[in-house]
């Protein structure tokens, strides 16, 4: 007998979607910011560390650098000091600086608003990338595939890649583009919320029946 849906993966994909529109509809991204600069900032502070820990960093880091010239010219083992809880703060203090004198020097100090640009800053990759235009700028350019977006596409057997850029380039055939920022946030929050990477919660999941792999975990 197979597991799972038998339904083409686009239509399973597009049922999978409707149902976790409905469990969380609310979904958004939980980093606080409150401009493009500090989403470029905070996301890449992210990386290995949780948002509630880096949402705990950032309301003095925000106060005390307000523009991009402030980071680019702070004095690097201060900037360290500022985010080492978030953790590998030698390297996240060293993408930030290079980030940020990249936008003085080429854009003017504002974080540009498309893929091209953003990739070319110092540190920041085609999923910071992702993050900062969905939601920063409400552009709907791309797919953010963090480990929970990786880890579900994989369960719910709609991408059997393990590379995050082949993972994007999967979801994208799959899921409608006006749908591209929200997807990632629908796939993170059912992944915090339900979907865990040890324990999920297959008995309670609002997908369950639509998952070929479920019942097996």
């Amino acid at each position: 007998m197979p597991r799972g849906n038998p339904a083409p993966k686009s239509k399973r994909a597009l049922d999978i979607i409707r149902r976790l529109k409905t469990a969380y509809p609310n979904a958004h991204c939980e980093l606080h910011f409150s401009n493009p600069l500090q989403l470029l900032v905070a996301t890449i502070l992210s990386a290995q560390c949780t948002d509630k820990r880096v949402n705990l960093v950032t309301p003095s880091l925000f106060q005390k650098y307000r523009a991009a010239p402030d980071y680019a010219a702070a004095p690097t083992a201060a900037l360290e000091a500022d985010i080492k809880s978030t953790g590998f703060f030698r390297n996240k203090a060293r993408s930030i600086q290079g980030a940020c004198r990249a936008l003085v020097e080429k854009h003017g100090g504002e974080v540009p608003p498309d893929m091209a640009s953003l990739v070319q800053l110092p540190g920041v990759g085609r999923k910071t990338a992702n993050v900062v235009l969905g939601n920063a700028f409400g552009l709907n350019q791309g797919i953010v595939v963090d480990t929970h977006v990786a880890r579900l596409a994989k369960r719910l057997a709609l991408s059997a890649n393990t590379d995050p850029e082949k993972i994007e380039a999967d979801l994208q055939k799959l899921v409608p583009q006006p749908d591209w920022s929200l997807v990632s946030h629908l796939l993170i929050w059912h992944g915090r919320r339900r979907c865990g990477a040890r324990r999920p919660d297959c008995p309670g999941c609002e997908v369950k029946n639509l998952c070929p792999t479920g019942r097996k975990i």
